[in-house]
């Protein structure tokens, strides 16, 4: 069956986001207890780009079932796990890129280089990095997992903020109830 990536997110409601995230149906790696732990030879680029052994993976197919599979533990180390095997990955930054921003009713919606949509709120906080003149951005995915805002993600970010008066309430937004800072 061909894939079908979503919908261009501004042309959605906030509910119709809703549906497309609870349709997303991943691995329960949580549950699994795999015995083999490995290298992967995998890395995951500043930029998004995947590489096995050196090798760009070019099939957005074989990225996105990878990126199913991924975990960070505790201590800050990226897994690929199965049931039978738990292989480390390199992460140079983030895991995922955020590739997209919209504002849908009360929440802010992300859409991933994976096509994975994400909902910031209490359990997908947006985090601040870096500094004040070269500032970046995190949204917690899933499993330990985060995603850095691109440029020109950070800037439809920034227009809806200044939009609703960030300037006047210290660089802050609100999505699903919770509020994030903007700057580290």
């Amino acid at each position: 069956m061909p894939y079908e990536p979503p919908p261009y997110l501004a042309s959605l409601t906030l509910a119709e986001i809703a549906a497309l995230v609870a349709d997303r149906k991943l691995p329960p790696v949580e549950g699994w207890a795999p015995q083999v732990v490995g290298e992967s030879q995998m890395v995951i680029a500043a930029d998004g780009t995947w590489f096995h052994e050196g090798g760009v993976i070019r099939r957005e197919a074989m990225v996105r079932a990878f990126a199913g599979l991924l975990t960070r533990d505790a201590a800050g180390h990226h897994w690929l796990v199965t049931p039978f095997e738990k292989l480390a990955i390199e992460v140079e930054d983030a895991a995922f890129i955020a590739t997209d921003c919209v504002r849908a009713d009360d929440a802010l919606v992300f859409r991933l280089n994976t096509d994975d949509i994400v909902i910031a709120g209490p359990d997908h906080a947006l985090r601040a990095a870096g500094t004040a003149e070269e500032p970046a951005l995190y949204l917690h995915v899933r499993r330990g997992c985060e995603a850095r805002l691109n440029r020109s993600t950070w800037a439809q970010l920034a227009e809806i903020a200044l939009a609703e008066g960030a300037e006047d309430n210290g660089w802050q937004i609100a999505s699903q109830g919770a509020t994030f800072r903007l700057l580290p």
